[in-house]
């Protein structure tokens, strides 16, 4: 159950990251809002996996699912680079997540 805690806490850093770029220096409300609501579920989702996960496995794959997500949201919705550089740095990344998993105890 941890992992799945931890997964949905990725997918909502995700959506208060691109809620906050939305938000336009929080000038818009919704968006700003569901920063808000993202940031929370997010935080407290993470809380619950750390209850059984370890510290430096879990923030690490939380931040790269993180990261990972943004980026292709800002690939998709905002035209950010594609650079063959990017997409092999972000492959690395994904790799380095799943090899947490893989060697995780749990």
């Amino acid at each position: 159950m941890a992992w799945i805690f931890l997964f949905l806490a990725g997918l909502f850093e995700i959506v208060w990251a691109v809620a906050m770029k939305a938000s336009a220096g929080f000038s818009r409300l919704a968006p700003t809002l569901i920063m808000l609501v993202g940031m929370a579920a997010s935080f407290i989702l993470l809380a619950k996996a750390l209850k059984d996960l370890p510290l430096g496995t879990a923030y690490t794959v939380w931040t790269g699912i993180g990261a990972v997500g943004t980026v292709v949201l800002g690939i998709w919705m905002y035209r950010e680079s594609t650079d063959p550089l990017r997409l092999l740095f972000i492959t690395l990344i994904i790799a380095g997540i799943v090899g947490l998993k893989l060697t995780s105890p749990q």
